[in-house]
């Protein structure tokens, strides 16, 4: 009897067994088209999903969009289609397929029955995106949200300070970055904009450099200005290497080299030459320093001569081949060949008989102003030839022009301003040496209107006005010059000077 009792238990548990083998058989092969628990695609478990269950979870994450926010506010989502971004969903699949069929299936039979874990499989992500297209979606977002550091201003009417601020403007290249590891992330999808502080712009030459070319950008033609800071050499430079017509402001190197070439204080005959051209720009009395330049009464030597000084002292683009109000003759250059009209980038049409620069013309005043004060590059280059007090008197003699509808018109009444002025039916110009309580400064200004036969006085004279005036405000930002009341402008019209 315990026989039979041990038997039938016997085969009641093999019975049972073999039902529950077969019913993990079942359960095992049900489970053969699933990844196994621990399959990590791209970063997402995968386990127990089917192929398309698993394809459909990659893709969903990873094809979801990106979000940008700036502080608590989202400003911007971004497709990952629209930056090039493709994974390779099927390669990826393939390979964790390929990894969980190596093992004999009679092995991971048995490890499903004894609820063995089997070994992770793990596929890195194979995906790729286009850098220059992310980049640019996040260049169109930081347009949009970023403040920028405002630099100080010269405020037009008043020519008072408009003080700068600091800003904030989105740090770029480490977003980018952000957004390459959100792109390629199936669950941090949120980038925060880094963000920079940027302090305000100190007060600098840069402040009256954008003011002018905020006066400029109203003139449809051609503008070149050079200013120096007499104090620090700081620099404007707006077209002032192109080459231009020297007009009569070249009447500022005639007036050194004839004192150059005096070895005795200036007749009263000579002194009248200077007072002339130096007020009434008189071309004809220029002509006759050019004798004086010369040694002899032969203008085009003169011309000669000064064009021959003016490249020693380096002023290179700066020549005159005919004298003022004369014709070519065979024996001499009708023009030169400078750097500034060998290849010009902007051609303004200058006068081939005499010409020059904005940087030249300002370095010649420069030369001037410290030659007055007993330094500089005139007593270096021609010790004992011309004085310190030579100098001076020609910085007294063009503070004498009261020409005062360019620079002049710019200034308060009562500062001096030592300058020759220049004009032709298209081109207006000044230059000069401005000593203002808050600074001395050089000043060349000229406007042009290369394509026309006329420019207009009512439309030039405005605009170099209004350079002026910045340039003094720059210079004297503690007390500005709110400009000139209107009846001025025709009593100063009055008294205008003629020349070319």
């Amino acid at each position: 009897m315990l026989k039979v009792l041990r038997r039938i238990l016997l085969i009641a548990l093999l019975t049972v067994g073999a039902a529950y083998l077969l019913y993990q058989g079942f359960l095992f092969w049900r489970a053969l088209d699933k990844f196994p628990p621990t399959t990590v695609v791209a970063d997402v478990p995968v386990g127990g999903l089917t192929l398309d269950a698993a394809r459909e979870a990659i893709n969903e994450r990873y094809l979801a969009p990106v979000s940008i926010y700036n502080g608590d506010q989202r400003a911007a989502e971004i497709m990952p289609a629209d930056v090039g971004f493709s994974i390779d969903t099927e390669t990826m699949l393939a390979e964790a397929q390929t990894e969980w069929q190596k093992q004999e299936m009679w092995l991971r039979y048995v490890e499903f029955v004894i609820g063995l874990s089997p070994e992770p499989i793990v596929v890195d992500i194979r995906a790729q995106h286009d850098d220059g297209a992310l980049s640019n979606q996040l260049n169109m977002v930081a347009d949009f949200v970023d403040r920028p550091a405002q630099g100080p201003q010269l405020l037009a009417d008043t020519g008072e300070i408009q003080p700068g601020q600091s800003g904030t403007v989105t740090d770029r290249a480490a977003t980018l970055d952000a957004l390459r590891a959100a792109l390629y992330s199936p669950e941090d999808r949120r980038v925060d904009l880094l963000m920079i502080e940027e302090p305000a712009p100190e007060w600098d030459i840069r402040v009256l450099q954008d003011a002018i070319e905020k006066q400029l950008a109203s003139f449809d033609g051609f503008g070149s200005v050079f200013i120096l800071d007499l104090q620090t050499g700081e620099e404007v430079r707006i077209n002032s290497d192109v080459a231009v017509s020297a007009l009569s402001i070249l009447k500022i190197a005639i007036f050194v080299e004839a004192y150059r070439a005096l070895d005795n204080p200036p007749t009263d005959f000579e002194q009248e030459l200077f007072m002339s051209t130096a007020t009434a720009s008189s071309n004809h009395s220029a002509n006759l320093l050019l004798h004086v330049i010369a040694g002899e009464d032969n203008t085009y030597e003169g011309a000669a001569v000064l064009t021959e000084e003016m490249h020693h002292l380096g002023m290179v683009n700066s020549f005159m081949a005919i004298p003022y109000d004369a014709t070519v003759v065979p024996s001499r250059p009708s023009t030169y060949t400078t750097p500034a009209n060998a290849n010009p980038t902007i051609d303004t049409r200058p006068d081939p008989s005499m010409q020059t620069t904005a940087e030249d013309i300002g370095s010649l005043l420069a030369m001037l102003y410290y030659c007055a004060k007993g330094e500089g590059g005139l007593l270096a280059v021609y010790p004992g030839e011309i004085t310190q007090e030579e100098c001076q008197a020609i910085v007294d003699l063009m503070v004498q022009n009261v020409e005062g509808n360019l620079i002049r018109f710019g200034v308060p009444d009562g500062v001096p301003v030592s300058h020759k002025h220049g004009w032709s039916f298209n081109e207006h110009g000044d230059a000069g040496i401005v000593y203002s309580p808050g600074g001395d400064y050089v000043i060349y200004t000229l406007l042009a209107q290369p394509d026309s036969d006329w420019l207009s006085s009512e439309y030039s004279f405005p605009i170099l006005r209004e350079i002026a005036r910045a340039a003094y405000n720059y210079f004297n930002h503690d007390h500005p010059f709110a400009g000139r009341p209107p009846h001025q402008v025709e009593e100063l019209e009055a008294i205008r000077a003629g020349g070319n």
